[in-house]
């Protein structure tokens, strides 16, 4: 319908737009419009008038059952379920869904970037969940996807990582605990930081920079407590990343860039970019770009920062990899941050279009029904204990069914992932273990379910056949006209970098084939074996779409559930 009123406005007005179609309510038809009232200024008309012009037109196509037009100028639309159901053959193939939006460019989707030498945290869950659907839906429209884990291996962290194992530490309780006991020396040495500072001393702190610069300077003693620490932090991210189902191309971290980072700074203090204070650390001033505060892009004793290595790791990917887009996988908090960096960025004349994906926290609910942001005070915020914890759920979920543990696993993580979901990433989500394995409501189980259902009729009829010119496909209409729409909300799933879109389709998909299922026998009583088969066919595009959809999202369908 969206292509047919595109020609007709085109041929009407001369003019090309775009026209928004919406489901209306049952009782106005299948599609509506609202292009008329849109067109009226533009073409000098009232909108009724306009609305009569256009819908003129439609019923000269013949595709449409009824035209009607309702109120200033709504235009509502009924079509016959065979009408759709000749449309969407003609539109099907394997890569249904898909486009070629992005052909020909490349991006570069940075996630989920944990920091190194302490346990992968709750906290970088949603880093993981929206930068791997960011990757999936930019493939699905055709760019050329690049993926970065942009780790945290430099910096203060690791100075105090140091300092903090050869102060409360030792080579046993490292080998028997790995991650977790630099984890533990970690928030231990940041207490006694904190004690110092209070009472006015910088012993420790002296320490951490000392180790800190000594690693700058390619000292081996500092070097290899980095690799090694690295090496542990490597083994237990990749394992936790594995539980996810994520990965990315590369793992270029914060120390590959800091050297090039501060090379980088020297040329914007010779070309009169940054600026140096009288302490010695350098700034780029951003006035111009509306802020007031610079961006610090080196410390006054010559260590690096976020802004040093972000800076180096913009000008790499310029050198080597020519993108255009880069896509920032990072949390609300971190905006201004963001938005200083890709001023600096425009400051530089770089005009790839960067783009920070940023979203809201994770919430738990309290005992006396508030919320909060998930901290290490309660609930679980090591991402291994999530999934452990998640698993046993799911386990007592489909306790005395025959699930493999297989599925359980894929039935916990896709609760998970779901939640992250539901609603627009900008906004707080609140975990809740009762709410994400819901069998009846809004969660990936329930979208699960109705793909496994699917999926068990097509097992024990066959997918029947795509397409029958003989079938009216009444019945069907509904889930037809739900499945045309798949392709509009994957465009602007990945235009908008929305993935919420994807799930709350799959949702409506979910509740349209439970009422298609009330009401329509598919392959039992007296259907016919020509029904049948045609019924089949429409439940087979719809298994398909339950599967794309979902692995946009990183969730898979489960075999049983």
């Amino acid at each position: 319908m969206e292509q047919q009123l595109t020609q007709i406005i085109h041929e009407l007005y001369s003019l090309d737009v775009t026209p928004q179609i919406s489901r209306p309510a049952a009782e106005f038809g299948d599609y509506a419009t609202n292009v008329a009232l849109q067109l009226a200024k533009q073409v000098g008309k009232n909108p009724r008038e306009v609305a009569e012009e256009i819908a003129a037109k439609l019923r000269e196509t013949g595709a449409f059952s009824e035209v009607t037009i309702a109120g200033p100028g709504f235009i509502n639309v009924r079509v016959s379920g065979a009408s759709i159901a000749k449309q969407l053959e003609s539109e099907w193939s394997d890569t249904y869904g898909e486009n070629n939006d992005g052909e020909g460019k490349t991006v570069v989707v940075e996630y989920p970037s944990p920091n190194m030498a302490k346990p992968y945290s709750v906290g970088h869950l949603r880093p993981g969940n929206q930068g791997w659907a960011a990757r999936q839906l930019m493939e699905a429209t055709g760019w050329k996807v690049i993926t970065d884990n942009h780790l945290g291996d430099y910096g203060a962290p690791l100075g105090i990582w140091i300092a903090g194992f050869l102060t409360l530490s030792s080579e046993e309780a490292l080998e028997k605990d790995g991650v977790y006991e630099l984890g533990r020396v970690y928030i231990a040495m940041k207490k006694l930081l904190k004690e110092e500072a209070e009472r006015g001393d910088t012993t420790l702190a002296d320490q951490v920079q000392d180790w800190l610069l000594k690693f700058e300077a390619g000292d081996a003693e500092a070097v290899a407590y980095s690799q090694r620490f690295n090496t542990i932090s490597l083994d237990h991210i990749h394992n936790v990343m594995g539980r996810l189902k994520i990965s990315t191309d590369y793992e270029l971290g914060e120390a590959f860039f800091a050297p090039k980072g501060k090379a980088a700074v020297q040329k914007l203090l010779e070309s009169g970019v940054a600026t140096q204070n009288e302490d010695g650390s350098i700034i780029v001033p951003l006035d111009e770009y509306g802020f007031d505060v610079p961006l610090l892009v080196q410390k006054s004793n010559g260590a690096a920062l976020y802004a040093t290595t972000d800076l180096a790791t913009i000008l790499y990917r310029e050198e080597t990899i020519h993108p255009d887009k880069v896509i920032y996988a990072v949390g609300s908090e971190q905006q201004f941050y963001f938005s200083q960096l890709f001023a600096m960025a425009k400051k530089l004349g770089i005009s790839t279009d960067l783009y920070h994906l940023w979203f809201g926290f994770i919430d738990q609910l309290n005992e006396d029904g508030t919320r909060e942001k998930m901290s290490s005070r309660k609930g679980v915020v090591l991402m291994e204990e999530l999934l452990n914890d998640a698993e046993e759920k799911a386990r007592a979920v489909v306790e005395g069914r025959d699930v493999s543990d297989e599925d359980v696993k894929k039935i916990a993580l896709g609760a998970i992932k779901f939640s992250d979901f539901i609603s627009d990433r900008r906004t707080n989500i609140l975990f809740d273990w009762n709410t994400i394995f819901a069998l009846t409501g809004v969660s990936g189980p329930y979208v699960q379910y109705a793909a496994v259902r699917v999926n068990k009729i097509l097992r024990e009829n066959g997918h029947g056949n795509s397409f029958d010119e003989t079938y009216d496909y009444t019945a069907e209409k509904d889930v037809i006209a739900k499945i045309l729409g798949y392709p509009e909300v994957v465009h602007r799933a990945a235009a908008e970098i929305e993935p919420h879109k994807v799930a709350n389709y799959l949702y409506e998909l979910a509740r349209e084939l439970n009422r298609y299922y009330e009401a329509t026998p598919v392959a039992t009583g007296d259907v016919t074996p020509e029904v049948r088969d045609a019924r089949l066919g429409v439940l087979a595009k719809a298994s398909h779409i339950f599967a794309h959809g979902l692995n946009l999202l990183g969730i898979e369908v489960p075999s049983q559930m």
